[in-house]
């Protein structure tokens, strides 16, 4: 008897433990956990298994010399929390602290790094041809005058037109 009630209280509270059932965790995370970038992002997403609050979240972003390169601005959209980043300058080894809240659940709270390498190799600018004269337009195109002075002239007779239509309508009145 005192058996069955020991199980019984037992798998009672692994029941009806919300965190156990409920524990939110870590889906992906944007860079990826460990990755090597040659491009810097610009911000830093973080996706969880369980939507968060809207309030009481936390992310920081620092780099190799652990000053701070998150702008604080903190987006919260569902199962996302995604914080800016400053531009990045520094070769090295980032580090991002995240403590966020989901309801009726403990903080999730971890970390992980992303190595940024700034590209060595910058690339030259590609040298802009100068006009020719084949290039610019000269504007001493005869055809396209013609045709532009046949559309005003072909305007002007449509613009009469409709005047003595409009006055033949309201003499008959």
């Amino acid at each position: 008897m005192k058996r069955m009630t020991a199980i019984a209280l037992i798998v009672g509270t692994l029941l009806l433990n919300p965190q156990s059932a409920f524990a939110n965790t870590l889906v992906s995370t944007t860079p990826v956990a460990g990755a090597s970038l040659d491009s810097a992002p610009s911000a830093v997403t973080i996706t969880t298994e369980i939507a968060l609050m809207d309030i009481g979240n936390d992310i920081v972003v620092t780099d190799p010399t652990g000053a701070r390169v998150d702008d604080g601005a903190l987006t919260v959209d569902g199962i996302n929390a995604v914080i800016g980043l400053k531009q990045l300058v520094k070769t090295g080894i980032y580090t991002v602290n995240y403590s966020l809240l989901a309801e009726n659940d403990v903080p999730l709270v971890g970390k992980f790094t992303f190595n940024f390498a700034e590209p060595t190799v910058i690339a030259p600018v590609a040298p802009q041809p100068t006009p020719t004269q084949a290039a610019t337009p000269s504007g001493n195109n005869v055809g396209t005058t013609i045709f532009v002075l046949g559309l005003l002239l072909a305007a002007l007779v449509v613009t009469l037109a409709l005047a003595r239509y409009a006055r033949k309508i309201y003499r008959e009145r």
